[in-house]
């Protein structure tokens, strides 16, 4: 059974070790998306192939003849879910899920929306700004870079009340603005 305590692996390692094609790949995210290394992409990654399973259960049941209301009530909870963190439409359906890809889901990461909102330069700087804890999300810190925002919490991330970046006077406020307008 294990200790309950421990952590456990969240991700998979790829099969293919020394692919070429897939190594140029991720690492071509890696630098988009600021992320720390490639475990942070695997770890996206098995989220979308847990998500990919789920659909493919319900398109299972569905062609298994189980009762509609049981088919009915899985699939909306799937879809809420994923509707509630951004990963697919309001009117989306099982085809939607199957067809999700991995940077749907580093985009609702809080390093991306940081640097997508303003608050930051570049990827690695949304990154620094969130674990040194300037960042706030409806008032409370949150110091991981990889939290996945709810649709319902992106309008309230802003700078930390006692960072010194919500004075509209620092140099480096002016430093984002300026990149911002280029």
């Amino acid at each position: 059974m294990g200790y309950p305590g421990k952590n456990h692996k969240q991700y998979a390692t790829p099969k293919r070790r020394f692919e070429k094609t897939r190594i140029e790949d991720e690492k071509q995210l890696v630098i988009d998306y600021g992320l720390r290394n490639k475990r942070e992409l695997w770890k996206a990654q098995s989220v979308l192939r847990k998500y990919r399973a789920a659909a493919r259960e319900l398109v299972a049941l569905r062609s298994a003849g189980t009762s509609p209301e049981e088919y009915q009530k899985k699939r909306d909870q799937l879809l809420n879910h994923l509707y509630r963190y951004g990963l697919v439409g309001e009117n989306a359906d099982v085809s939607d899920v199957l067809a999700l890809k991995v940077e749907q889901q580093l985009d609702r990461r809080l390093q991306t929306l940081v640097l997508r909102k303003g608050l930051a330069r570049s990827p690695k700087q949304a990154r620094q700004f969130i674990t040194h804890g300037h960042i706030a999300i409806a008032g409370r810190r949150v110091t991981i870079p990889g939290y996945r925002v709810e649709r319902s919490e992106e309008a309230e991330i802003t700078y930390y009340g006692s960072s010194p970046f919500t004075n509209d006077v620092h140099p480096e406020r002016s430093r984002i603005a300026r990149a911002g307008v280029r």
